[in-house]
Formats: C-alpha cells, structure tokens, sequence
C-alpha cells in the first residue's frame, strides 16, 4: 500500500480541504500490492464490498501462505479456497478454521451475522461445495443454515422443511446428477434462489454439464445459475444479496 498517499488524504481530511467520503473514493483506486508472485487487492472490499480470497490450486504452498500472512498483516483476515491441509499446517496458525470437506481456511470472519442465507444440499456427495457456499456466506457476515441430503429422489424430504424458506432471504440450491432440485424449490418459495451444479453424477452427467444445463433451463423464473462446483462464487452472491435484503 502506498503510505504516503493515505497519509496526505489523512492530512487533507484534518485540515478539512477533503471530506471523508471523497477520501474513501480516492482510496478504492490506490495502488494493490506487488509482490514476486502476486499483485494483492487489499483496498476490493472497499470497492465491491467482498475482500480478495486466495484460490489455493494451481500455487504453491509457500506462495499460499505468503500471501494469506500478507492479507493478514494489512487486513486482519483471509480466505482461502480449495486449501489443503499442508497450507493449514504451514500457516501455523491455531486461530485459523480448516474445513478439509471444502477446503476452506478462514482467519478473522465477520462475527457480526445478518439475515438468513439458507444452503440445501441434494446429496451427501454434495456437500464439499454447498460447505464452499455456507462457509463463504458466513465468513462475510451472513448468518447462514444449511440442509442436506433432500435430493428429488426422495421429494418428501424437501417438503418437511418448508418452514425454513419462509425467513430466508435467499436459498442457495447445490445439485449433482440431472440437478433438479433448483427448480423443485423454486416452485415452492418466493425466494430468490441460487443454483448450484456439481460435478456429482453418473457418466452423462458430463462432471456437471448436465445439471448446468438443466438449472439453465429451467422453466421456474428468478433462478440465477453459477458455474460448475462453484460455491465460493454462490456464497458471494447469497451474501451481497442477503445484505440487500436487510437493508430493505
């Protein structure tokens, strides 16, 4: 971060030549900071109200973790997504939260939680990515329940929990298979709904494609579809919804 910049913007604050909101706009547009293997965003949250999250595949351990001491020095606080536990290890950290279902590693989540996100899981083999979408959520602000295992094979389970719906303010929906569930629920509630479809299925599954196209196409209106195994990008938007909702 550029120091010097924030300092003259304190100073022009005080001596009353800037007020605080124009201060905090020439703040969103100050320089991210470069280091070898990254250019780390600290100031997004303050532009789009969701902080930059280290997605963990593709990178090693040890830039992993440089980067998530980096967050946590300037920020107090990080996510990272499709962790391993080797990254939690090396972190060396006994605050942090490991999920190795999902994982998900957290360091100083909002403890404040507002409005409802409600997660439903079709299937056990599910869960990895709706535990993406709840853990997200939650590590944001959100206050967050989930339900699992009420897959369309047995729609009667769905039907039993219909009293959650009812206070939620927004329903993320995470499915395998043909990934029909979405449309079920959309059929029986007036919340805006989340689709998710995962990778689980059989060989015409196509690892997703399947049930993307059939939450695509679904003939329930006010269903938004995020990508394949994609819970994080779910959880953002249920949470940036759910706020809208309790502003409202």
């Amino acid at each position: 971060m550029d120091t010097k910049k924030i300092e003259a913007l304190l100073k022009h604050v005080k001596d009353g030549s800037l007020s605080i909101e124009e201060a905090i706009d020439r703040l969103k547009h100050l320089p991210f900071e470069e280091i070898s293997v990254a250019k780390i965003d600290h100031h997004r949250q303050i532009r789009t109200s969701l902080p930059e999250v280290i997605f963990a595949p593709n990178k090693s351990t040890e830039d992993v973790v440089r980067i998530a001491r980096l967050m946590l020095q300037r920020n107090g606080r990080f996510l990272i997504t499709r962790a391993t536990e080797e990254i939690y290890k090396r972190l060396n950290l006994s605050e942090a939260k490991y999920f190795p279902e999902s994982g998900i590693i957290f360091f100083g989540a909002e403890e404040q939680k507002k409005g409802k996100v409600l997660v439903v899981s079709a299937g056990t083999s599910d869960m990895p990515v709706a535990q993406e979408a709840q853990l997200t959520a939650s590590y944001l602000g959100s206050h967050v329940e989930i339900l699992c295992d009420v897959g369309v094979a047995g729609i009667h389970r769905v039907l039993n929990y219909l009293h959650l719906f009812g206070d939620s303010k927004v329903i993320v929906v995470v499915a395998g298979m043909e990934g029909a569930l979405p449309s079920v629920i959309g059929g029986l509630t007036d919340k805006p709904i989340i689709a998710v479809p995962t990778s689980v299925g059989y060989g015409a599954n196509l690892n997703g494609f399947a049930a993307l196209l059939t939450m695509l196409n679904s003939c329930v209106p006010g269903i938004a579809v995020v990508n394949i195994d994609n819970g994080f990008g779910a959880g953002c938007l249920a949470h940036k919804i759910n706020l809208l909702s309790c502003q409202g």
